[in-house]
Formats: C-alpha cells, structure tokens, sequence
C-alpha cells in the first residue's frame, strides 16, 4: 500500500513538474510567484482574472509563494484576496509548503490570515509541525509552537513532530518538541 502511494505521488509531481514546461498566462502567473516577482505577478493577476487560479496540480501563485519564502509575494496575494485553506492535489496548504521549506515569517503571517497550523495532508498525514521538526526547521517548529500548533498529532506512521525531529537527528528540536509537550500536559 505504502508503495502505491509513493508512486501515485511520484506520477503526480512528475505531472506537475512537466505541465510547468507549457507556459500560458496562467501557468506564467505560477512562475512569477515561485521566483517573487510581486509587480509582474499582481499585473498578470489584474490582467487575466483569478487569484487563486491553480495549475494542473491544483497549486495556487500563493503556495508557491510560500513555498518559495517570498513573504513580500505573500503578503501582496493576502492583500489581493488570495484564499489560505486552499489544498493542492497532496491536500498540502500554503502553510505547510511553508513550514516543509522553513519559511518562519511565512508561517506566521498566513497563520495571522487564518491558515490552520494544524491542518492534516492526506499522503502521509503530516502537518506544518512534523514537516519543520522533519527537516530540521527550528526557527519554523519555534514559531508554529508559539501559533500553539498541536505536539500530540501522529502521522500515518504513528510518529509525532517529537519522533520525526528525533529520528533525523535533530536534537535541539526534539528537545524543544518535548519541552513544549511536558508545558502543556501540566496545564490543568
């Protein structure tokens, strides 16, 4: 089962990755996201409609954006109405391609527009918090800590942020990890 599911996302971000290769005015919008360019993409927006327009992925110019760290970007799509509780085809959200490429300041300002810190992708049940303690974001799990995102979430695996940090070597985040789990399990 776990293989399958691996190669379906495999099949899925190789689709995707080749779909980029056929630039239209929409596909350009993606691009001048995933690069930062705030002006032109605010242009190409204002210029052919929908600021939530997804690519084949289902990807939207603010999950790039995110993903990418362009806090200027995002902070310009937020302003132009983009939505945060947007999926791509991964059920992956702006906050969490954020917090998966270590983007700290990212996560805070989509948190502050709404985002769910705790928001559970379909794949491989993984949130914004495993994602960061995974790939050794401290600064990210830092701030998803203080937005209050939840220790306790296991993944499809079992494993919490706590298990994942640990498991990849990333002691000061496991430490950080079960410091803030012993905090919130003496709250009355």
């Amino acid at each position: 089962m776990r293989v399958m599911l691996v190669i379906s996302l495999v099949v899925i971000l190789a689709a995707c990755e080749s779909a980029e290769r056929a630039r239209t005015p929409v596909v350009d919008a993606h691009a001048l996201a995933e690069q930062g360019d705030t002006a032109r993409l605010l242009e190409t927006i204002t210029q052919h409609g929908d600021v939530d327009r997804r690519d084949i992925c289902y990807r939207t110019p603010l999950m790039l954006a995110a993903q990418y760290g362009h806090l200027e970007t995002v902070e310009s799509l937020l302003n132009a109405g983009a939505r945060v509780a947007l999926h791509e085809k991964g059920y992956y959200t702006a906050l969490m391609l954020a917090a998966g490429n270590g983007h700290a300041q990212v996560v805070q300002r989509l948190a502050a527009a709404g985002a769910d810190v705790d928001e559970i992708e379909i794949t491989r049940g993984w949130t914004a918090l495993i994602w960061a303690a995974k790939r050794g974001h401290r600064e990210t799990v830092r701030a998803l800590l203080e937005l209050q995102a939840d220790t306790s979430i296991r993944d499809a695996q079992g494993r919490s942020a706590h298990d994942w940090a640990r498991a990849a070597g990333h002691a000061d985040i496991a430490a950080m990890l079960a410091s803030q789990r012993a905090v919130v399990s003496r709250i009355p």
